[in-house]
């Protein structure tokens, strides 16, 4: 008879999640994960799969986790500019490690050049990051905030770079002041 899983997969998930978040993928063993997730090692195998296959998994749920933060953060907005700043403040303000940045932008740093998922995985992501700016500029331009001047998918690819800056930034002893100042200049540069 099979035994019943001992634990809850999407706890476990979200543990392992936030090991990876906060040591990167290379110094995070599977002693480590084993011990932060608190189940056995044959466990997590039988869940997961290997260690690269949970790595992908928690980066699959740190993504769900964020967008759908950022896209109710955005429904919530009255005004394109509203929306635009909750999405700055976000990337400056990360509540849970802020001194951890984003585990999307660390381990795209880390990892994309010779692991082709991760790669892979990021460019879906930081694509579907662009989108949501995108919709937000071109709301924003119809209704007359933001500048013509430049069309809305160009204003996307900036402000989504001005964002992974921002994110691998806040790692480090900058202040919250320098960080506030580079977002709310990005954001004067396409109001209107």
């Amino acid at each position: 008879m099979a035994r019943s899983k001992e634990f809850e997969e999407s706890v476990v998930l979200d543990k392992a999640m936030r090991l990876f978040w906060k040591q990167g993928y290379e110094k995070t063993s599977m002693k480590d994960l084993v011990h932060h997730m608190g189940i056995h090692r044959k466990s997590l195998y039988d869940t997961f799969g290997d260690k690269h296959t949970l790595f992908l998994k928690a980066v699959d749920l740190y993504d769900h986790k964020i967008s759908s933060a950022l896209a109710a953060g955005v429904k919530r907005s009255t005004t394109a500019t509203e929306a635009l700043q909750f999405i700055f403040s976000s990337l400056i303000h990360e509540e849970e490690h802020p001194s951890s940045g984003c585990l999307i932008v660390n381990s795209t740093v880390e990892l994309a050049a010779r692991d082709d998922d991760m790669n892979n995985r990021s460019t879906e992501m930081f694509a579907n990051t662009e989108k949501l700016i995108k919709d937000m500029i071109v709301w924003g331009q119809q209704e007359g905030e933001f500048t013509m001047e430049y069309n809305a998918e160009l204003l996307a690819e900036y402000l989504h770079n001005v964002g992974v800056g921002l994110r691998v930034m806040a790692k480090t002893s900058i202040t919250e002041e320098k960080l506030l100042r580079i977002g709310t200049l990005s954001m004067d540069l396409i109001l209107r």
